[in-house]
């Protein structure tokens, strides 16, 4: 073993470590590409999980529990395969970490089964201040806006773009990785996923209404406005879309964009609207 990986171990440790107390693996955490919860990481977010995860601990099933600590990463590396492309064209990366464990008793046999290929997956727990939607920019953490997660537009996967990490948490073999490429996954409950994804539909539909509600008021004013509200209010996400393309044409815009200021709905109606 290198002296300056027994260096960078001894950082973390009490005493001094020799090379035949440790045992040495490397696991890929995440990278750029998006994954089965059409989100993926900003080159940005993957330099700042390259500094926040070292040092952090490798557990199981995110089960944060002190017996489910197994290992410790000592050093990350971002790498660039420039052969390689992820779903939006751009050059493929990924955070790659080298962790370690104390050679004992009881872990001899996790031991084996890491280099047998049985633990392979890993999953990462982080937080981000940032989730951009990947087709108007639009910072959800901040505002919503019409685009779902999983459909297309214009031919391109609708997905969240995951920035400004703030804090890095651990890591942990899983069963099953979110992350195809890199066999990561983030840590969702069913009852998470749930949520997230009625979330996710209910913010379009809120956004539509606003969009129906405004247009109607530009074709018939306010009385129109109200009538087009209550109209819109059990309507599902196919028909908003169709009863707003409705008062886009009855306002001679056809496929124009509409921009809206998000807090205008109590104030006039008018007020954020703009056409390009």
């Amino acid at each position: 073993m290198d002296k300056t990986i027994l260096d960078k171990i001894n950082r973390f440790t009490r005493r001094k470590l020799s090379e035949d107390e440790v045992y040495v693996f490397s696991v890929i955490l995440c990278d750029n590409d998006i994954d089965r919860d059409c989100e993926r990481f900003s080159d940005g977010a993957l330099e700042a999980l390259r500094q926040r995860f070292i040092g952090k601990t490798g557990i199981f099933d995110h089960d944060p529990s002190t017996v489910n600590q197994n290992a410790r990463i000592f050093h990350t590396e971002l790498i660039t395969d420039e052969e390689r492309k992820n779903a939006c064209g751009e050059p493929y990366k990924y955070l790659k970490a080298m962790a370690y464990m104390v050679r004992t008793d009881e872990n001899k046999n996790l031991i084996a089964e890491i280099d047998g290929g049985i633990k392979k997956e890993v999953s990462i727990s982080c937080s981000a201040a940032k989730r951009i939607c990947s087709v108007c920019g639009n910072d959800k953490n901040v505002t919503s806006c019409a685009h779902v997660k999983g459909r297309s537009y214009g031919g391109r996967l609708c997905h969240t773009v995951l920035d400004d990490i703030t804090d890095a948490y651990e890591w942990s073999f899983v069963a099953v990785p979110a992350q195809v490429n890199a066999g990561v996954t983030k840590k969702y409950s069913e009852e998470d996923t749930v949520k997230a994804a009625v979330s996710c539909i209910s913010e379009a539909d809120d956004e539509l209404r606003r969009d129906i509600r405004r247009l109607a008021y530009f074709a018939g004013g306010r009385a129109a406005a109200d009538i087009a509200s209550l109209s819109a209010a059990g309507l599902t996400t196919k028909q908003l879309i169709a009863l707003r393309r409705s008062f886009e044409e009855q306002c001679g815009r056809g496929r124009a964009e509409v921009q809206l200021a998000p807090d205008a709905e109590e104030t006039d109606p008018t007020e954020g609207f703009s056409m390009r």
